[in-house]
C-alpha cells in the first residue's frame, strides 16, 4: 500500500507529528508513505520521505493577500503543480489530506486533480475550516451561519486565517462546497466525536465520517523526574500549568490571568507557548516560557505540576490533556468542543466555559495520582485505526 499525505507542516507541531506518526506506522507494517508539506522545515528524521512544496516568501505573500482579500487557498500555482507532479510520480493507493489551509496550496487546482484522479481520498479535519466561509472555529463567537450556507459579515473575520479588509466568507463557502464535494471517493476523519457531529451537519455530510482519536507517545509522556522547578526558581510552589502552541484569545489566556489574581501565595502559574510580548506583560505569580519542541522538557513540566488547566473556548481533541494525564497530573478544562473527550472521567474536572470561579475551585480540589491508565492514549494503537481504514477503503474499491 502507498499513502501520500498532504499537510501544512511535517514532523513538527501537532498535525505535523500526526503525519509522521502515521508514516512510521505504515513503514512498520510494510507499506510506503510520502508527505508533502508547505511551511517551515521538516526535521532530519523524516527528510527521506517528505517533500517541501512551498517557500517562506510565498507563504508570506499569500498571508498578506489573505489579509486584504480573505481568499485563503488562492495562488500557490507553482507549489500545487509540484505537489500534483509528486503525487503522479508516487502513484499512491490513498491520498490523505490533513490541513490544506496555511498559505501553501491552491485548493481549486488540488481538488480538480482529486476529482479527476481515480484515487480514494482520506481527509482528516483538524478544525472546522473545511465547512465554513472563513474561520477554523466558531464557538467563541457563537456563530452558526455555516449550517445554513449563510456565511457573511463574519464575526471571526480577524481570527485565523485573518482578514483585515474584505469579507469574502459568502463566496468562500460557496466555492468550498463546489470543490470539496466534487471528489467521488472520499472519507472524512475527525479526532473527536464533537467535530464528527458538526461535519455531518455540514455540506460534507454526504461523505462517510469516521472518528480516530489523536494519540501521544507514551515513551515520552510518562511520570518524569527533573529539576525544572529549580531551574525556574519555583521550588516549594504548587504549580498550575498551561500549555498551548499559540496563546490566542480562544485558548483562555485571559482566564489564566484572572485566576492568577485570586490564587493563594503557595500557588504559581506556569504557561508554555507564550511569545516575548506576552511574557513581558505577566504578573509576578505567572511564569511564561516560549514554545518548546522538547518532549522531555514538557514531560518534566507536566510531571512537576500539581494540576494542568486547559481553559480553551474551542478546540478539537487537545493532546495536551492526554500528555498531562499520562504524566500523572490531573486535568481541569472547560466543557467545550472535544476537550472533555481527551480528558479522563476519573482524574479530570470539567467546568462550564468561562466560569473562572468554578475553574479555581476545581484547581483547589484536584490531587496528584499514580493511578492513571494512559494506555488508551497510545499513538501506536490509535494510528493502526488509520491502517484498518485504508485497508477497508481499498477492499471496497476492488469489490
Amino acid at each position: 500500500m502507498k499513502v501520500f499525505e498532504i499537510n501544512s507542516v511535517a514532523g513538527i507541531r501537532s498535525t505535523g507529528r500526526i503525519c509522521t506518526d502515521i508514516a512510521k506506522m505504515l513503514f512498520e507494517n510494510g507499506h510506503e508513505c510520502k508527505i508533502a508539506y508547505g511551511r517551515e522545515k521538516a526535521p532530519d528524521f523524516c527528510k527521506d520521505y517528505t517533500v517541501n512544496i512551498g517557500t517562506k516568501l510565498g507563504a508570506y505573500a499569500r498571508f498578506a493577500r489573505g489579509l486584504v482579500f480573505d481568499d485563503q487557498g488562492k495562488g500557490a500555482i507553482l507549489g500545487t503543480k509540484k505537489l500534483i507532479k509528486e503525487m503522479k510520480a508516487f502513484s499512491p493507493d490513498i491520498i490523505h489530506l490533513h490541513n490544506i489551509h496555511g498559505y501553501y496550496l491552491n485548493i481549486r487546482m488540488l481538488f480538480e486533480y482529486l476529482a479527476e484522479a481515480d484515487v480514494p481520498v482520506v481527509w482528516t479535519l483538524h478544525d472546522c475550516w473545511a465547512f465554513t466561509g472563513h474561520c477554523a472555529y466558531f464557538d467563541f463567537v457563537e456563530c452558526d451561519k455555516w449550517r445554513t450556507g449563510a456565511c457573511e459579515s463574519c464575526p471571526a473575520k480577524g481570527e485565523y486565517p485573518p482578514s483585515i479588509l474584505r469579507d469574502r466568507s459568502k463566496k468562500n463557502l460557496k466555492e468550498k462546497k463546489e470543490l470539496f464535494t466534487s471528489v467521488k471517493k472520499m472519507t472524512l476523519v475527525t479526532p473527536s466525536a464533537w467535530l464528527a457531529e458538526l461535519t455531518r451537519s455540514s455540506f460534507l455530510g454526504k461523505y462517510e465520517v469516521a472518528t480516530v482519536n489523536n494519540g501521544i507517545d507514551l515513551d515520552v509522556f510518562k511520570p518524569t523526574e527533573g529539576d525544572i522547578l529549580t531551574r525556574l526558581g519555583l521550588e516549594g510552589k504548587r504549580i498550575i500549568l498551561g500549555v498551548a502552541s499559540v496563546w490566542e484569545r480562544r485558548k483562555g489566556l485571559a482566564d489564566f490571568l484572572e485566576i492568577a489574581k485570586k490564587i493563594t501565595p503557595e500557588w504559581h502559574v506556569v504557561l508554555v507557548g507564550l511569545n516575548k510580548k506576552q511574557i513581558a506583560a505577566l504578573p509576578e505569580n505567572v511564569t511564561g516560557i516560549e514554545r518548546t519542541n522538547s518532549g522531555r522538557e514538557l514531560a518534566e513540566l507536566y510531571s512537576a505540576a500539581d494540576v494542568f488547566v486547559n481553559p480553551t473556548y474551542e478546540d478539537n481533541f487537545p493532546t495536551v490533556n492526554m500528555e498531562a494525564l499520562a504524566c500523572g497530573t490531573p486535568v481541569v478544562t472547560y466543557n467545550t468542543g472535544g476537550s472533555p473527550e481527551s480528558a479522563d472521567e476519573k482524574y479530570s474536572k470539567i467546568v462550564e466555559k468561562g466560569d473562572t470561579g468554578a475553574l479555581l475551585s476545581a484547581i483547589y480540589d484536584t490531587k496528584k495520582t499514580d493511578g492513571i491508565n494512559a494506555e488508551r492514549f497510545d499513538k501506536n494503537e490509535k494510528y493502526l485505526e488509520y491502517l484498518a481504514l485504508y485497508e477497508r477503503i481499498l477492499a471496497n474499491k476492488t469489490e
